[in-house]
């Protein structure tokens, strides 16, 4: 297992390390090439403070946390890492998360890029730049980097994922609506828990879709995800440290293995008999109530249409619709166009779905399918449109649009179900990175999280 918070906040509490130090490190990463295009904003001296005075009792002990520029942080602006909201109202508090971030020891870094408005699974961010990807487990050399095409680090949490894969933080508090923490994580090799969404408040945030928006954070371990997500839930995750032997797990087709990536499929069917061999009972299902998911999402998703409800005034003001990435402006109006009376049949049809599908998982402790059934293309592929030559921004247009729909279709199921899920590092050294996930429906959080640490160390052995 790489360094993690875990084992270096001990280090702190036991005299053998100074989060002090530590920080000077993390501020030197996020200073680094590697960080291009991370922060919005950064708080070193803030932070540096915060190292110092920090009790070491506390459970992050002074370290580095960074947070998404969506979540209120006290004398800023929550921009959403758009133009459209650089005037907004300075925040007079912190949002819930961040707050409990704060009380448990988190020196705030600095405030992370993201998909304006949290509205795409890619990562790409025309007004700020777009963070390559990395992978934390084999960092890459700065020196190297420039000789290497660089890759989309997933999104929306796309800032976030890099501030923890480069070392300029050790957590990163994020957002997960579609997969938006889960995404990210898996294509920069960490740890992305989407706890049910009821159970962090999402307080003080510039809302993508009240109904599936979860606040969570980005880690370097699944014992940091249990840290980071009993404080910002303020519960106590049961621990259960049952051999997998003794969880009943099953892979669900057919869905999440649709236009797979051959290395994805080999990386996971890998990952699937490493845990076979140790022992784990896995089955392999058919899961036929995941088709339904395109039936009932025909009409509009929560997204856009919730979306849109939020901006229309920003939108109706020529100035600031001209502000937004294209891109993003298309999804949110395509939103305006439901009505209540659909909204309430989305509604319903969503509740009876989860119903079916909590029957049909009943059976199982935990769900396993590939995070995403690609890898992360370049970002050149993908990059905006630049108005210099048509074909090829309708070519890059096309190509993004297709990227984007791959990288939500496995993780969005779970925020569909109001559940709860985990995408693991499952790639070898000489890899792009991929995630495992591991789901179920809701508040099902304390097994899919004592699952996921067992698989994690079984993957983690040589």
């Amino acid at each position: 297992m790489q360094l993690d918070l875990s084992h270096v906040a001990l280090e702190i509490r036991e005299g053998r390390q100074s989060a002090t130090n530590l920080m000077q490190m993390s501020i030197a990463a996020a200073r680094s090439p590697l960080c291009a295009n991370v922060f919005s904003q950064t708080f070193f001296n803030e932070a540096r403070w915060a190292a110092a005075e920090t009790p070491s009792t506390t459970p992050l002990a002074g370290l580095a946390i960074s947070v998404k520029d969506l979540f209120d942080t006290q004398g800023t602006r929550s921009a959403a890492s758009s133009l459209v909201l650089q005037d907004a109202p300075v925040a007079q508090a912190d949002a819930t998360a961040v707050a409990r971030l704060r009380a448990a020891g988190a020196a705030i870094i600095g405030r992370t890029h993201m998909v304006e408005f949290a509205f795409s699974g890619v990562g790409v961010n025309p007004h700020f730049g777009t963070p390559a990807a990395l992978d934390a487990r084999h960092p890459a050399n700065p020196q190297l980097a420039p000789t290497w095409p660089a890759r989309i680090p997933g999104g929306s949490s796309s800032g976030a994922a890099v501030s923890v894969a480069s070392g300029a933080a050790w957590a990163a508090l994020g957002s997960d609506t579609g997969g938006s923490i889960r995404i990210p994580a898996a294509l920069n090799g960490l740890v992305g828990f989407k706890s049910t969404a009821r159970l962090v408040p999402t307080e003080g945030t510039v809302p993508l879709s009240p109904t599936l928006d979860t606040a969570c954070a980005i880690t370097r371990s699944v014992r940091d995800a249990v840290l980071l997500h009993e404080i910002l839930a303020g519960r106590e995750v049961a621990k259960d440290e049952r051999s997998l032997s003794q969880w009943r797990l099953a892979v669900p087709r057919p869905l999440f293995f649709e236009q797979i990536e051959p290395a994805v499929r080999s990386a996971f069917e890998r990952s699937i008999a490493k845990l076979q061999a140790d022992g784990a009972q896995i089955e392999w299902i058919d899961l036929p109530e995941l088709e339904e998911l395109d039936g009932i999402n025909i009409i509009g998703g929560f997204s856009p249409t919730e979306s849109y409800a939020w901006h229309r005034r920003h939108l109706q003001d020529p100035a600031k619709a001209a502000l937004y990435d294209p891109r993003v402006r298309s999804r949110i109006e395509s939103g305006a166009s439901m009505s209540a009376a659909d909204y309430l049949d989305l509604l319903a049809a969503r509740k009876h779905w989860i119903a079916r599908m909590e029957s049909a998982l009943a059976g199982y402790d935990a769900l396993l399918s590939p995070t995403t059934p690609i890898t992360a293309p370049t970002t050149a592929s993908v990059a905006p449109a630049n108005g210099i030559d048509a074909a090829a921004d309708i070519k890059r247009d096309e190509e993004f649009f297709r990227v984007n729909s791959l990288l939500l279709r496995n993780t969005s199921v779970v925020n569909m179900l109001d559940g709860c899920a985990l995408s693991l590092p499952c790639h070898n050294p000489n890899e792009l990175p991929m995630g495992l996930m591991i789901w179920h429906a809701a508040l099902h959080d304390d097994a899919i999280l004592n699952i996921s640490a067992g698989i994690e160390a079984v993957l983690n052995r040589n």
